[in-house]
């Protein structure tokens, strides 16, 4: 009903012609799932350092900084360099694969502390992958949008990750609620310790729910590498020189 409703508006909220470019729904796609995994594994994430590695608000903080330094690499070092070089997809399709190869290393913590084994390596893979795909994706949906709808496209960009992340946190959040709840209720038994049990339930419940993520990660990958198939990142769209302004002269 928006669509039809934006086909027939004089001034539209979402041109179609932002839409209607194959590359960058593609880019608004990627970004949507790309979004649906990695919100609500953060959540875990913090989750999994302050209840169960015992970490503060401060050191769980310092703990995030190799996604941090791997995202600076992706996107300054990798997408920046290459992204006239090679097609769109050969930048965002490795990127997704390694981000999502990262969670598969972070789904197998368990109980015991885990950071320099399994949460370091993968947050600096995240962040390489990450990096390296959201640039080139940023890039891919507002490169050749007519200057009048670079407002348009920048948003739409925007709402599908806010979107993703809203879809990402609530459902990765009901599959791991219900895993750990089933985890707990059956390894339930006289003389278990509950604080022990409660722990192990809870892990078990992130390693399931980093699972589905590393599948929308996939799933996302699968999307750019079909959608997105421009040989080069197009060419920006030339803006209109600006008229001289008028001189004033004393009569």
């Amino acid at each position: 009903v928006f669509g039809l409703w934006q086909t027939r508006a004089r001034v539209p909220l979402l041109p179609m012609s932002v839409v209607r470019d194959r590359q960058r729904v593609g880019a608004f796609l990627t970004i949507l799932f790309v979004t649906i995994g990695m919100f609500g594994v953060f959540l875990f994430l913090t989750y999994y350092m302050q209840r169960v590695l015992g970490y503060s608000p401060m050191k769980t903080g310092l703990a995030y900084l190799p996604i941090t330094v791997g995202m600076i690499t992706g996107s300054t070092q990798v997408a920046a360099r290459l992204l006239n070089r090679v097609p769109p997809r050969a930048l965002i399709v490795p990127g997704l694969l390694l981000a999502a190869g990262a969670l598969a290393i972070i789904a197998q913590v368990g109980v015991a502390p885990a950071y320099a084994s399994h949460i370091l390596p993968g947050m600096l893979m995240l962040g390489l992958g990450m990096g390296t795909a959201m640039m080139t994706s940023i890039s891919l949906a507002t490169v050749s949008v007519a200057p009048r709808d670079a407002g348009a496209a920048s948003a739409t960009f925007n709402t599908a990750q806010q979107v993703g992340g809203s879809i990402g946190t609530a459902l990765l959040n009901t599959i791991a609620a219900s895993v750990t709840t089933r985890y707990a209720t059956a390894h339930a038994a006289p003389g278990v310790d509950r604080r022990a049990l409660a722990s192990r339930a809870a892990v078990h419940g992130f390693n399931v729910a980093t699972w589905w993520a590393m599948g929308a990660l996939l799933l996302a990958a699968l999307i750019a590498g079909v959608v997105v198939n421009a040989d080069r990142m197009p060419a920006p769209q030339a803006r209109p020189a600006p008229l001289p302004e008028p001189v004033e002269t004393d009569a």
